[in-house]
């Protein structure tokens, strides 16, 4: 495996036209880290032909031998864990320590996955005719597109790759242009299992150069896609005039509702981890803080002190808390907001700015941050930031809290900090959340359950747990009745 390299047809080709293009670490600007394939439509309609060609042999292979596949890429992936968080860290900056926690989450998600694929179960009902015998099986669909994001590099191509090819499908994967060395790692670890040429396939490029390509290819039968909602939307209606089955996990506005009754420790530590873990950059992250008036203030002031002891700097570094956000364009577009926060009225009460002690100038380093008196309203109250900002809000009783949290475009997570077991069964009742939580941050998922969202965080059958695998596949219907 070589810098510069797709992997189409059981081998790794430089693009079809040799371009090429640079990433840099997000933690130093003036290193580069890698060189990678810049593709072209012909790179992924090669790809695809490649998928294509190998889909009906890895249909007719028994699920029992694809896991072993698998198993063989789980017990690699294992084994090289230092080197792939090394990797997720230099490209997209989160401290080792939450690379190494992605990891782990990964290997849960393929164990997982690989136990699904072998209890593929289909459905026996009697019949309403005598002497007929019904049933159901679940098959895969054929060549489906991947297209994972940056922040979440290695957890999320695992979470859609593994059951995909469980179900007997063939993949193209392309993984964000921040993150392209770790899809490719990945990649290589499927390679490695011996997985059969064509099966897995990657390339590296611009989504502007070749997304189209990978949602309108007339082999492809499904697309799996995580990152922006305006991306989202543009594949949605891409797929539609295909009638293309789409999977698109998007963006999240999470709120954490805080009740009067809470443990307010408890309520900041889990507000604080879940805003500032990986510089905020989960789509799950804690955005929204909505509060009750009578702990609002006790609450405000244990986030500001946990915001201002975070120490933030290199993701290499053992002592770091909080590395660099993903890129210029990221950090850019986080200044930005905060910046639209001040000019509506908010009270900036912590952070907000770029640090730039030893060295960080260099870098995509933002200061934890937390807004106060903020009207459910304004643009930060409205808007996905996706770095690390808490947005305070402050509200009267448990209904107005469940109206603000719903009252923005996105329902992907959400959680409550209570100690009444009434109030927490109508907010998971009232909530237009795909994922709830009581007295736990809205971060935490396991895979045995599904992950998506509601509105405009999520279309199509979720990831992860029993739907991960049935979006892979048709069911299909047969009556059997004998001469």
């Amino acid at each position: 495996m070589k810098e510069g390299m797709n992997y189409i047809n059981g081998q790794w080709r430089p693009a079809s036209h040799g371009a090429c293009f640079e990433h840099r670490n997000p933690a130093d600007l003036t290193e580069v880290t890698g060189v990678h394939a810049d593709s072209t439509v012909e790179d992924v309609r090669e790809a695809f032909s490649a998928a294509w060609r190998a889909f009906p042999i890895w249909r007719a292979t028994p699920p029992t031998e694809r896991a072993k596949f698998l198993r063989a890429a789980l017990a690699a992936m294992e084994r090289h864990m230092e080197e792939i968080a090394l990797q997720i860290t230099m490209e997209n900056g989160k401290t080792l320590a939450e690379s190494h926690a992605e990891i782990q989450s990964a290997v849960a998600e393929m164990d997982f996955q690989i136990g699904e694929g072998l209890r593929l179960y289909g459905k026996t009902i009697p019949s309403a005719m005598a002497g007929v015998f019904a049933y159901s099986i679940r098959q895969p669909l054929g060549v489906v597109s991947v297209i994972t994001p940056w922040n979440f590099p290695w957890n999320v191509p695992v979470r859609k790759c593994t059951p995909a090819l469980m179900a007997g499908n063939t993949v193209v994967f392309k993984p964000a242009s921040l993150t392209p060395g770790v899809g490719r790692l990945f990649t290589k670890l499927l390679a490695e299992a011996g997985l059969p040429r064509g099966v897995m396939t990657f390339l590296t490029g611009a989504g502007s150069a070749v997304g189209n390509e990978m949602v309108q290819n007339p082999h492809v039968r499904a697309i799996s896609f995580t990152g922006s909602t305006a991306v989202g939307r543009a594949i949605l209606e891409s797929a539609s005039h295909s009638l293309l089955r789409t999977q698109l996990e998007m963006g999240g506005k999470n709120p954490a509702i805080i009740l009067a009754d809470a443990n307010v420790d408890l309520a900041a530590e889990a507000c604080a981890k879940a805003a500032f873990a990986c510089a905020g950059q989960w789509c799950t992250s804690t955005s929204r803080v909505i509060v009750e008036n009578s702990v609002h203030d006790g609450l405000l002031q244990r986030i500001v002190q946990l915001a201002r002891a975070i120490r933030v700097g290199n993701g290499h570094h053992p002592t770091t808390q909080m590395g660099p956000v993903c890129g210029e364009k990221q950090r850019d577009s986080i200044l930005s907001y905060i910046d639209i926060g001040k000019k509506e009225g908010a009270a900036l009460v912590c952070g907000g700015g770029r640090p730039a002690e030893h060295g960080l100038d260099r870098g995509c380093f933002i200061e934890p941050t937390v807004f106060a008196e903020v009207d459910p309203g304004m643009t930060i109250a409205q808007e996905e930031i996706f770095g690390p900002v808490i947005v305070m809000i402050r509200v009267r009783s448990l209904e107005e809290a469940i109206s603000v949290a719903n009252g923005v475009p996105y329902g992907l997570s959400a959680s409550v900090f209570t100690k009444d077991i009434g109030s927490a069964l109508q907010f998971a009742e009232q909530i237009q959340a795909g994922v709830t939580h009581v007295n736990i941050m809205t971060a935490y998922k396991e895979p045995a359950l599904c992950f998506g969202g509601f509105k405009c965080s999520g279309v199509g059958l979720p990831e992860a747990g029993q739907t991960g695998i049935q979006f892979f596949t048709d069911e299909k219907v047969v009556y059997v009745r004998g001469e």
